[in-house]
């Protein structure tokens, strides 16, 4: 019997196809109508999650609803199937259960869904942060970027990930936009900064003016479809697209070779773990969200650790101090969906027009 479990969701139909491989030739609406009806299920045992201190097991359960979906259909429609999801993991005997992708998202980001569970539900978000802020920076020193003479730009800053990258950022770079739709929000953002680190902030609703100056660029919106335009930005910008689905389309981004775009969030997973299902990455790899559901189980934490809107960084610190206890680590650097190599990032960087040191 395992202690965790992972809710996953098909980010697109392609996603539903890797499971459900016989309805790839049926038509495309056909296959939404189904997914939308189908119920909540068990995909794969996860196995061979083994640190130097602890080892643990859990399970992949689904909860059948595209992104899109998530978005459109009424939102207490799809809580009750994330609770519904919920309750699968609740019978398969797991102690705590992580929410993936959109389902972390939708409505309070997890609390009421919590409420409704018998379980520890914890959206991932803390190790998402921790992993996102590590490889961009990493990223920015390979594509030799100061990050003290940086425009840093967060976009989705007022979401629960975004907020917490900016406060975070805050305390390295000296100049910062927060981007997001709402800005009140970005203002009582700004001034909460202002006062945990001194940095004043610039705030942003225009996402094209933004993106068209900033040289490191987090975003982490939780949109349907990718929102920035590949266009916009700066020969040499590093972007960490931390969002799923994607902000940046994979398609324009093979316009530019002189742009770095990497994923936010992908995790060396110790030990011999065998995720029993394809889900598109390397073997024993996985997204952050999932590993902070890992990490969890081994030190047998079975609390929601992160719920809701306000993460912070003392919640960050120790899920970074936890991964490194049980030997959890950035995942290298990747881009829509495969690995890249350093001298592939110092090809963009010279295709940028930067001179190396």
């Amino acid at each position: 019997m395992g202690d965790f479990a992972f809710i996953i969701h098909p980010i697109e139909l392609e996603d539903v196809f890797r499971k459900l491989k016989f309805m790839r030739k049926w038509p495309a609406g056909l296959v939404e109508t189904i997914v939308k009806y189908m119920p909540p299920f068990k995909v794969s045992d996860i196995t061979g999650v083994r640190s130097p201190h602890a080892e643990t097991s859990g399970y992949f359960v689904t909860c059948p609803l595209t992104s899109r979906q998530m978005v459109t259909l009424p939102e207490k429609q799809v809580l009750a199937k994330i609770i519904k999801a919920g309750r699968v993991a609740e019978n398969l005997g797991a102690k705590i259960v992580g929410l993936g992708a959109m389902t972390a998202v939708v409505g309070d980001a997890g609390i009421t869904i919590a409420k409704n569970l018998n379980i520890a539900v914890t959206t991932g978000n803390s190790y998402t942060v921790a992993t996102a802020l590590e490889g961009t920076k990493k990223a920015a020193d390979l594509m030799g970027i100061d990050l003290t003479q940086a425009e840093v730009l967060v976009i989705g800053a007022t979401g629960s990930i975004g907020s917490v990258c900016a406060r975070a950022l805050a305390r390295d770079v000296r100049f910062l936009t927060l981007l997001a739709r709402d800005r009140n929000r970005l203002k009582h953002l700004a001034e909460r900064i202002r006062r945990e680190s001194g940095l004043a902030v610039k705030i942003s609703t225009e996402v094209k003016h933004s993106v068209q100056k900033a040289d490191i660029i987090i975003t982490v919106t939780g949109a349907a479809e990718a929102i920035i335009d590949v266009a916009d930005l700066k020969p040499g910008a590093v972007v960490c697209d931390v969002a799923r689905p994607r902000d940046v389309a994979k398609r324009a981004a093979a316009m530019r070779n002189d742009v770095l775009v990497i994923e936010g969030g992908v995790v060396d997973v110790p030990g011999e773990v065998d995720f029993g299902f394809d889900f598109g990455f390397p073997p024993r790899t996985c997204y952050a969200c999932m590993a902070e559901t890992m990490l969890l189980a081994l030190e047998k934490r079975f609390e929601p650790f992160t719920l809701g809107r306000d993460l912070s960084l003392e919640q960050v610190d120790e899920i970074t101090r936890l991964a490194t206890k049980h030997n959890f680590k950035l995942s290298g650097f990747r881009s829509f969906e495969r690995a890249l190599t350093e001298e592939e990032i110092a090809t963009v960087r010279h295709n940028a027009g930067k001179n190396f040191l």
